[in-house]
């Protein structure tokens, strides 16, 4: 099989179009079905937390790719089961995931559910077209 056989996954064609369009239409290219909607509106009822969204923010900017739970609690005004609640939502909605390492749980985002997010979000309109 030669390299121009081999279909490398994530990457777009030549035609700009990424292939998780197919899976995951974007917003303004087709109507939600009814499973694609439920399934998105778990992710979006996770994120419509402000502390969620800023945990995500905060987990998924780190350098390194993981954060402890120790460097996560002191950023907030909260207790520490109130945060460990929130992580608890985050990482059922599929948004990020984690590992206890001794004492301390390490968290880090799930790239795949970010970008289905991104892509049902993507638009290739500007602010002044109408359609």
């Amino acid at each position: 099989m030669s390299k121009q056989e081999l279909v490398v996954l994530g990457r777009s064609d030549e035609t700009g179009a990424d292939e998780t369009d197919a899976c995951c239409p974007g917003l303004v290219t087709a109507p939600l079905g009814e499973d694609q909607a439920a399934e998105l509106a778990k992710l979006f009822k996770a994120l419509g937390d402000p502390v969620r969204l800023r945990l995500l923010s905060m987990i998924a900017s780190r350098a390194g790719g993981e954060v402890c739970v120790c460097d996560l609690t002191p950023a907030f005004d909260l207790s520490q089961p109130t945060i460990s609640h929130h992580l608890k939502l985050l990482r059922q909605a599929g948004l990020i995931d984690c590992e206890r390492r001794g004492t301390w749980v390490y968290y880090w985002a799930l790239p795949a559910t970010l970008d289905r997010l991104a892509v049902f979000l993507k638009t290739s309109r500007t602010a002044g077209d109408t359609a």
